[in-house]
Parts: C-alpha cells; sequence; structure tokens
C-alpha cells in the first residue's frame, strides 16, 4: 500500500537584510531585522548565533524583538546581556532590542540604568519599535554628516 504525498510544511518567510535609509539613500547601512519568531536568546552562545546572522547578512545593525531574549538577558547577574553586547561591540555590528521591556526596567533599577547608558551610546539601543530604530538611526546619520 502505498502513502499519499505529503505537502511539505510551508517555510518561514526568509530574513533579508534591508538598508535603513531606504532606496532614496543607498549608501545607508545594511539592516538586518529578524522577525519576533525565532529561538530564545537564554545564553551568550545564542547571542554569538544572533552575531553569526548579522555577518551572513554584512550588516551593520541587528534589530532584534525583546520577545526574542529570555529572562537571563534582562537579569544583569547573568552576565549574559554584557557579554553578547561586549561581542557586538568587538566586531562593530550595532544591536538594537525593540519592543516593550518595561517589565523588566519596572523590576530592576540597574538594569534601567544599563538601558538609560547602552541608548547614550552608538552600539546597543532599546527602543519601543523599528520606528524608533529608524528615527534614532537617521537622526545619528545626520549627526555625523551621513556617515553610517
Amino acid at each position: 500500500m502505498t502513502e499519499p504525498p505529503r505537502t511539505p510544511a510551508a517555510a518561514p518567510a526568509p530574513v533579508t537584510p534591508d538598508t535603513a535609509a531606504g532606496p532614496a539613500d543607498p549608501a545607508g547601512p545594511v539592516v538586518l531585522r529578524l522577525p519576533a519568531e525565532g529561538p530564545v536568546v537564554r545564553d551568550a552562545g545564542a547571542g554569538a548565533d544572533l552575531l553569526g546572522e548579522a555577518f551572513g547578512a554584512a550588516a551593520e545593525w541587528l534589530v532584534v524583538p525583546a520577545a526574542r531574549f529570555g529572562e537571563e538577558f534582562f537579569t544583569l547577574s547573568t552576565r549574559i546581556a554584557g557579554e553578547i553586547t561586549q561581542k557586538f561591540a568587538q566586531y562593530r555590528v550595532g544591536l538594537a532590542v525593540v519592543g516593550d521591556i518595561s517589565r523588566h526596567t519596572g523590576a530592576s533599577g540597574a538594569l534601567r540604568d544599563f538601558v538609560r547608558e547602552s541608548n547614550r551610546g552608538r552600539q546597543l539601543w532599546f527602543l519601543a519599535d523599528e520606528a524608533g530604530f529608524d528615527a534614532r538611526l537617521g537622526a545619528s546619520r545626520a549627526a555625523r554628516g551621513g556617515a553610517a
């Protein structure tokens, strides 16, 4: 007896890099935007996997929904956030965590300070949404005379 042919499961939508500046400015930085669905970052190894995705796309910025980060990332005593962000800084790839993290910052003054200090820099940003990232990246580029 033969089995009926199986219908393959739908493949997830591919993640493709884009330029945050849009087609009007093709010299804009390459930004890789990850979907909310995907492996949860719970340790430095998973953070290295994110960095690998950025390198694979030759991205200068990686935008990751906050939902992709486990509780461990937001608990500073685990040192996971520091290890991950240090690797991104070492390889000069920006990391933007987008989404509501108020539950975490409301429970930890240290995390609140970490977020505030990170947002003052040029390497790690915590933002409410991708529109905030696009605006911040545009303002950052304008402040430096258009250089990425």
